[in-house]
């Protein structure tokens, strides 16, 4: 829809380093909005789970997104790491969907192929095609773009569903 911004909310989950970006889309015209990485204060794992709700939740009450889009769980050598991982993916999912934010999951390699044009990109190819797709020459952390490259992923996607009309 010409004329139509849409925000999104971009999320790379760690339960230590949780990536967020937020992308707004207007006319095909994808621009940043913000970015950031939050670090949870809490020692304990649940503690940091809290936090973790609480910054998220803030934030989309700051930007009000039209949707979320979340990185997906990848398989892990440590499987204590990988439940660890699903565990702050889940709060990132119930912090959105706690406002009414839908979320959309994208694995690794989708986000990697629909930014870089290959699923095993690494994370400095991803890096520099966020900035260029924003037409920004500022750094930031790789967890904050990953989370811009899930954005951007989602919109892309969203944009090409509707020209196909699905």
């Amino acid at each position: 829809m010409v004329g139509h911004a849409v925000t999104v909310l971009g999320i790379d989950p760690g339960s230590r380093r949780l990536g967020w970006g937020v992308v707004r889309e207007l006319s095909g015209v994808l621009s940043l909005v913000d970015c950031g990485t939050l670090l949870p204060k809490g020692g304990e794992f649940s503690a940091r789970l809290a936090d973790l709700f609480a910054d998220l939740s803030c934030l989309v009450a700051a930007h009000h997104p039209a949707e979320a889009a979340v990185e997906d769980v990848f398989t892990h050598k440590n499987v204590l790491s990988a439940l660890k991982l699903g565990q702050a993916r889940g709060v990132a999912v119930a912090a959105c969907t706690a406002h009414g934010v839908p979320v959309i999951d994208y694995p690794p390699a989708v986000v990697k192929k629909s930014l870089v044009g290959t699923g095993r990109a690494e994370k400095e190819q991803v890096a520099f095609m966020v900035g260029r797709i924003l037409g920004v020459k500022q750094s930031w952390s790789m967890d904050a773009s990953d989370a811009l490259a899930v954005a951007i992923c989602h919109l892309n996607n969203r944009r090409m569903n509707r020209l196909t009309g699905r």
